[in-house]
């Protein structure tokens, strides 16, 4: 028995079966012929040995990474012109050589990694990437942090890129433009605007939110492999007609309650909202969000008699998996959530392997009428938005909650908000104002009184950037996105924050994944995508982005404000001065003397870059 550094290739044919019980006879004398004249000679030549066959896989250990990953271009450079298609993991790990098989962790890191991958796709783990020639780093694009099963920690993934591949030219088409022929006249509709320039208005809502963002290709939408699910806002069916603020708030909390899983995926509140007019068709609704399952249900609240329908659908085959009705009092409504959502995760278990039903939901506050309050606050104002008298209804609405219970964490937290939000929106001077002093010690005393409160942290996080605190903002986040992993919210605050303290990889890995979770997300998730793409110097990549943006919102500041500093930072001097007088014109008090208080970047180098970007753009100096 011996121990040893190895790279270990784990390999598997994709739709063996379904070729066998087809034709089994030449399935099997194709399969020998891709071995005997492909795989081993390829794998003998790069000095690798095959060390376990399965069939339809096999798995083979290299003495270095480079091999390995050169073993594995070769082979599914072979597999694009043959019958079957191939996926293909790659890890360096420590391993014991026994009798001629091999055995450890890295054997199982890289199966699982494979079993992430897209046919025709290679993932390497972040180790073969640290251990790889340093001239081979543009081989690798950084898919992000999976969740692996049996493997506690979270595993740092990368793709090979394959140029010239059939499947990596297709990867490159925008996924919004595969889905529909509605879809495609859109993508050519956008190109065509962004190529002439010519001068438009915004798009209507069904264009806007026609799928998943264009500039995540299909490869990143399907790289997360848990099942994916989106709660539809529950129907209301108050025979007064006027409450349905009560429906909307039972979806988000079920929604939340069932973020906290962190082997689901759940679409955000948000984006199930704004498709749900668009289509009656459960299937084509899930399509547009890209999800497994779907759950529906409604709400109806008469007096203090509650009555909640709900079901769980399996979008793949139609079925319906659960249905169940509630006929609770009103201030059992925290039972029916807790149970809701218990019942729906226990539903998926057999598909992600446990289920942590047991933490689904803990009773928020004893005061129905606080809840009802929280409800309506939450309604009147969310954090983006630029409404001030919505932020005053939304602060009036909390601090009657919290005079009801005085420890309700969330109604704490909401407030919180409020004022943060306040002192966001001011042209600078923020960190001194005596409103955000206010919001970070309520939101602190509201982690206070619920630690595992994600949004508490949240909150934090956006007042600690105020306060130019960008490692306290950085830890605050990352501790929003470890209690509530689904949260597209929180996952775009850490962005944003890794953007300020210059983590900025990470920062794009993030924001894609907030935009899978949330395919119908506001402009905001576009804009810190951009920036975060222009901080780690992609910017083609931001381009896109933004471009994307600005054909939704061609008037969005943030966005205009991005492009401004690509346009100036690439030399088109006469573009950048044109973006940057409609961003002067959308917003007036714009100023490079505002942008240098704001620390859009931080205390980075990048920084002094990003302001004369736009000094090259005509920026004025002040307001």
């Amino acid at each position: 028995m011996q121990r040893k550094l190895a790279a270990i290739m784990a390999a598997d044919i994709v739709g063996y079966s379904r070729l066998m019980a087809e034709d089994e006879s030449s399935t099997y004398a194709e399969l020998r012929t891709v071995f005997d004249h492909l795989i081993d000679p390829t794998v003998a030549r790069h000095g690798g040995t095959t060390f376990k066959t399965t069939g339809d896989g096999f798995l083979a250990m290299f003495p270095s990474v480079n091999a390995a990953v050169d073993a594995a271009l070769a082979i599914q450079q072979g597999f694009d012109d043959g019958p079957f298609k191939l996926r293909i993991g790659i890890n360096l790990g420590d391993v014991i050589e026994d009798n001629g098989d091999v055995y450890g962790d890295g054997v199982n890191v890289a199966a699982r990694l494979e079993a992430m991958t897209e046919p025709g796709q290679i993932f390497v783990s972040g180790a073969v990437v640290m251990a790889a020639e340093r001239n081979r780093g543009d081989l690798f694009a950084r898919v992000g942090r999976r969740r692996a099963k049996n493997i506690p920690e979270l595993l740092e993934v990368y793709r090979v890129r394959r140029a010239g591949s059939s499947w990596s030219i297709w990867r490159q088409v925008p996924h919004v433009l595969r889905c529909s022929a509605a879809r495609w006249s859109y993508g050519v509709a956008a190109i065509a605007l962004i190529l002439i320039g010519t001068q438009i208005s915004p798009l209507p809502l069904a264009a806007m939110v026609s799928g998943i963002p264009a500039a995540l290709s299909l490869d990143q939408a399907r790289a997360d492999p848990r099942p994916s699910i989106a709660v539809m806002p529950f129907a209301t069916m108050s025979g007064s007609g006027n409450q349905p603020y009560f429906a909307d708030g039972l979806t988000e909390d079920v929604t939340t309650a069932l973020a906290r899983n962190p082997e689901l995926q759940v679409i955000a509140r948000d984006s199930t909202y704004a498709v749900r007019s668009q289509e009656t068709d459960v299937r084509k609704l899930a399509a547009k969000l890209g999800v497994d399952y779907v759950v529906e249900g409604s709400a109806r609240r008469e007096g203090d008699q509650l009555r909640v329908s709900a079901q769980l659908i399996d979008v793949g085959t139609g079925a319906h998996l659960w249905s169940r009705s509630f006929d609770k009092k009103v201030a059992d409504v925290f039972t029916v959530q807790s149970e809701l959502t218990t019942e729906i995760v226990a539903q998926l278990a057999p598909y992600i392997g446990r289920s942590e039903a047991a933490a689904a939901a803990l009773r928020p506050t004893d005061s129905l009428q606080a809840y009802d309050l929280v409800l309506q606050a939450r309604d009147r104002y969310r954090h983006g938005a630029t409404d001030h008298n919505a932020i005053l209804a939304a602060r009036g609405l909390y601090q009657r909650a919290l005079e009801m219970d005085p420890a309700y964490a969330a109604a704490r937290a909401g407030l919180a908000l409020t004022y943060i939000g306040e002192v966001a929106q001011r042209p600078g001077g923020q960190a001194a104002a005596p409103e955000l002093d206010l919001g970070l010690s309520e939101a602190r005393q509201a982690v206070r009184l619920d630690p595992n409160l994600g949004f508490g942290y949240q909150v934090i996080s956006f007042g600690l950037a105020l306060q130019a605190d960008y490692s306290g903002g950085l830890q605050a986040a990352q501790r929003a996105v470890e209690l509530n992993p689904n949260d597209p919210d929180s996952m775009i605050a850490l962005a944003k924050a890794q953007v300020r303290f210059g983590d900025y990889p990470d920062a794009v890995a993030n924001a894609e994944r907030a935009r899978r979770l949330h395919p119908m997300a506001p402009e905001y998730y576009a804009y810190v995508h951009g920036q975060a793409l222009y901080a780690d110097g992609r910017r083609e990549e931001a381009a896109t982005v933004i471009s994307e943006c600005l054909v939704r919102a061609p008037r969005d500041v943030n966005c205009l404000l991005i492009q401004a500093a690509l346009q100036g930072g690439s030399g088109e001097l006469e573009k950048a001065q044109a973006t940057m007088a409609s961003l002067v014109e959308a917003h007036p008090a714009f100023s490079l003397e505002a942008e240098r208080a704001y620390r859009r970047f931080g205390d980075e180098p990048l920084m002094e870059e990003f302001l004369q970007d736009l000094a090259r753009a005509k920026a004025p100096e002040t307001a």
